[in-house]
């Protein structure tokens, strides 16, 4: 049985430890033993262990943590662990020592999630046999880093087509929120930061609402921008208009319940929120930044804009609102899409088979 090591210092819980915990499960699924190992705090350590994922904690206080080395490496003996995949850039470093040090000689691959500058190659160039991708747009990034390109492969983020699918998922958002079925309910899905472009959409739903005057909006999530998010919604006299629903657990529930997705986002190493909501048969309106390129095709599933530009974004998101068999025909393309490229199965069958050829390269 393969044997594989997931390690995360991250403390939080976003598309990285979302895509993590997926792999985890997909991988057991394939006949793989999988742990993860995180620090006592982090939230991916309490969400993997209620999956049933085997966890380990490690405290990662600091990038050139002995004591941190010195676990993993008892880790990986007394687990025979066959491979290390790393996702953050403490544990990359941390957990790539160890690995190259350990006498069981495992395969390293780190997986890079973010479409942000990197602070140090040596976690990309040196210690792990393998980097991963999760969008072709990050790949070229670090190509134009330096990193050789035999070193770098792209495996695409993958959805839960069973729990984002609109046959298996209520839709009962606006019973629950006093919304008529006739409202037209536009909603986005994305932790609250500066660069997901919540401000772009606030500053566009005004003349949204000139033409549709009863269109309500909703934005799930929560993080450092809410207070700057509410005081805009204040500011523009929007309170009856767009409603915060803070973290929920329920994304597909929301999803079912909309009838248009919008995220006009400035940073996006690929855009698994609209991969969701094209799982959810949603039509789906972004920014033309990054990765999201790779997941909106202009004018088949959706609509891929100039970011950064409230007028625009209105315009779109009123051009959809006229042509509901649009919005519908979209979303039917989006689906398909979604089954065809984007599927966890589909990811984790990749990383298995990358795992694989590895390890098969070192005879083993």
């Amino acid at each position: 049985m393969l044997t594989i090591l997931h390690t995360d210092s991250s403390k939080g819980w976003g598309g990285q430890e979302q895509r993590t915990l997926r792999e985890s499960t997909g991988l057991m699924q394939l006949g793989c033993r999988v742990l993860i190992a995180c620090p006592p705090e982090a939230e991916i350590g309490r969400r993997a262990a209620a999956a049933g994922v085997e966890v380990r904690h490690c405290p990662m206080r600091q990038s050139y943590d002995l004591q941190a080395v010195g676990r993993l490496l008892g880790l990986i003996r007394r687990e025979n662990v066959d491979v290390i995949n790393t996702h953050s850039g403490r544990d990359s470093f941390l957990a790539g020592v160890a690995g190259r040090l350990s006498r069981r000689k495992p395969i390293i691959v780190r997986t890079r999630h973010l479409a942000l500058p990197i602070t140090s190659k040596i976690s990309y160039s040196v210690l792990p046999h393998r980097v991963v991708t999760v969008s072709e747009y990050v790949r070229q990034y670090l190509l134009n880093e330096g990193i050789k390109p035999e070193q770098v492969v792209a495996i695409h983020t993958g959805i839960d087509i069973k729990r984002f699918s609109p046959v298996n998922v209520a839709g009962d958002l606006r019973r629950e929120l006093g919304i008529s079925a006739e409202a037209l309910l536009i909603g986005t899905v994305g932790i609250l930061r500066y660069r997901k472009g919540h401000h772009i959409l606030l500053d566009a739903i005004p003349t949204v609402l000139e033409r549709f005057p009863d269109a309500r909006f909703v934005i799930a999530g929560n993080g450092p921008q809410e207070e700057n998010i509410r005081n805009r919604i204040s500011e523009l006299g929007l309170e009856q208009h767009v409603i915060m629903l803070g973290l929920r657990n329920d994304i597909p529930t929301i999803l079912n319940s909309i009838d248009l997705f919008v995220l006009p986002t400035l940073q996006e190493a690929l855009g698994t929120s609209f991969l969701e909501a094209m799982a959810m048969e949603k039509a789906v309106i972004g920014s033309n930044v990054d990765g999201v390129g790779e997941v909106i095709r202009e004018g088949e599933n959706g609509f891929l804009l100039e970011a950064g530009k409230p007028a625009v974004l209105a315009e779109a998101i009123c051009t959809l609102l006229a042509d509901p068999r649009r919005i519908r025909h979209m979303g039917e393309v989006g689906k398909r899409m979604v089954l065809k490229d984007f599927t966890v199965e589909r990811m984790c069958e990749r990383m298995h088979e990358l795992y694989a050829a590895l390890l098969a390269e070192r005879g083993r």
